[in-house]
């Protein structure tokens, strides 16, 4: 598990083109999964473009520190060699 933010940001770095699964707290006790692309990671929020048939909108961004806070945690898609999953 990454413990700095600069860490989050190097591991999703590496990701970067390919498919991931997100579960975000949605609030109220909700979580909230979406499937997309990592597109870009910047210094500090990366950008998923969602899956056009499944969403009502295209992009999606989050900061590193939601994943580090828990409130973001993401999976590598199966079917690809690599396996991220942050938490």
């Amino acid at each position: 598990m990454p413990k700095t933010l600069a860490d989050i940001k190097k591991s999703l770095d590496l990701h970067v083109g390919k498919r991931l699964l997100l579960k975000a707290n949605g609030g109220r006790k909700k979580t909230v999964e979406r499937s997309g692309i990592l597109r870009e990671t910047y210094h500090s929020v990366f950008v998923i473009e969602l899956d056009q048939d499944e969403h009502a909108f295209e992009r999606v961004s989050y900061s590193y520190a939601d994943i580090l806070t828990e409130a973001v945690e993401i999976t590598v898609e199966e079917g690809t060699a690599d396996e991220l999953v942050v938490r």
